[in-house]
């Protein structure tokens, strides 16, 4: 059998794998895409736990370095969705197949993709903006990012993150979680939240996970107790602050645009200067390939983050802050305008561009790359646009606090 015809041999069957999806027990879908899916039915679960045991008799005792070779090939051949989903499906063979997978795939800051759910926590793309959109349903109050698979504004789109609005006595929460059916802080997928103040104008983004490798938690007076069978001891899962949002006060009403103020407390502002880096998650406490077809990573327990975040700020400089860019004021169509460039077709208060402005700087100068783009393209749907160095994750989190109601402001 010639090389092409192993890889092709190996895409086809991985392929078939990849489109019955995995389970890992009746009643708990084995995710492995960057987003969850449909649960398939038993009859599938079956068929698909035979495949893989098949895989792993037929596949696995190739040697190492024409392993790699034919997974590197794979990886390079399926570079967008829903084709990305082969390279998650040769991750989710054997515990060896995952290894060189999870070695082969770079980060979005890198390669542009999203693969894995890790990769939602990582920096975005330096090149090009991700290009994203979210759908709102008002019934429900629940809010869904897809990425797109084409140039179109909206399309089909790779399900990737959901947020449900939850209305507290003081505050309103929005639950982010990588499943779009279940979205509640008891489920293995939820990711972390967004929390406001009374009058909507305050936004704090806090991460279930901690931001920076070897952050260490301790409990406080809102740790509660959750059965074993919902978080494991293992997993350091909280609520670690990395991002606080603020609205001023509009002077002109709902006549003129919302001012933003975004504090990335997990990201220096070194970030975005020459030969600068942003804080990259390698992979989910728990070890990530220990547990990567069912992600029990995703627990939620509340539990304050220690000072260690603040710390490594102060040693590498001041946290990067975004403000929202300027629009100018046009006379012939009487509104306030910005170029988006095409992504946004519906003029609402809640369309801004986000870019970093350095505090330390005393001209509080404005940088022209715009990093989190955010507009209206019909009732209940909107385009995101995101790049280095936020994550997919904050950028998600920075415009579901556009959604709420600001008393204060409008």
């Amino acid at each position: 059998m010639s090389f092409r015809s192993v890889i092709q041999e190996v895409k086809g069957e991985i392929g078939a794998i990849s489109r019955r999806g995995f389970r890992s027990r009746p009643g708990r879908v084995r995710r492995v895409a960057a987003a969850a899916e449909e649960p398939p039915d038993e009859s599938s679960s079956s068929s698909a736990a035979a495949a893989v045991l098949m895989r792993e008799s037929c596949w696995t005792q190739l040697p190492p370095e024409l392993l790699r070779e034919v997974l590197a090939r794979v990886e390079e051949s399926e570079g967008w969705w829903p084709r990305r989903r082969d390279v998650v499906a040769c991750a989710g063979v054997c515990r060896s197949w995952r290894g060189i997978v999870r070695e082969i795939v770079r980060t979005p800051e890198a390669s542009g993709n999203l693969t894995f759910p890790i990769s939602l926590k990582q920096p975005g793309p330096r090149d090009a903006p991700m290009k994203c959109f979210i759908a709102r349903n008002r019934t429900t109050q629940t809010y869904y990012l897809y990425i797109g698979l084409t140039d179109a504004l909206t399309d089909d789109g790779k399900f990737l993150l959901a947020a449900r609005k939850c209305r507290r006595t003081t505050c309103t929460e929005y639950l982010i979680s990588l499943d779009m059916n279940d979205i509640s802080k008891r489920t293995d997928t939820y990711v972390g939240k967004l929390r406001s103040n009374f009058l909507g104008t305050k936004f704090t983004v806090y991460d279930a996970h901690p931001p920076y490798a070897g952050d260490v938690i301790s409990k406080g007076q809102s740790a509660r107790v959750i059965g074993s069978n919902h978080l494991s001891p293992r997993i350091p899962a909280g609520n670690y602050p990395v991002s606080h949002i603020s609205y001023e006060l509009n002077v002109l009403g709902s006549r003129g645009p919302r001012r933003m103020h975004c504090a990335m407390d997990s990201i220096p502002v070194s970030a975005i200067e020459q030969g600068g880096t942003a804080p990259t998650q390698t992979e989910f406490p728990l070890s990530y390939h220990e547990s990567f077809t069912s992600i029990p990573f995703f627990k939620s327990k509340s539990v304050r983050a220690n000072n260690s975040t603040a710390s490594l700020l102060t040693q590498n400089g001041s946290k990067l802050v975004l403000k929202n860019k300027s629009p100018r004021w046009h006379e012939h169509l009487q509104c306030w305008c910005l170029n988006f460039h095409g992504r946004v077709t519906v003029a609402s208060v809640k369309n801004f561009q986000l870019v970093a402005s350095d505090e330390s700087n005393p001209t509080n100068q404005e940088h022209d790359d715009v990093i989190l783009q955010f507009g209206k393209v019909g009732k209940d749907m909107f385009t995101m646009d995101y790049r280095y160095p936020i994550s997919a994750f904050q950028a998600f989190a920075i415009c579901l606090s556009s959604f709420d109601t600001k008393i204060a402001c409008e």
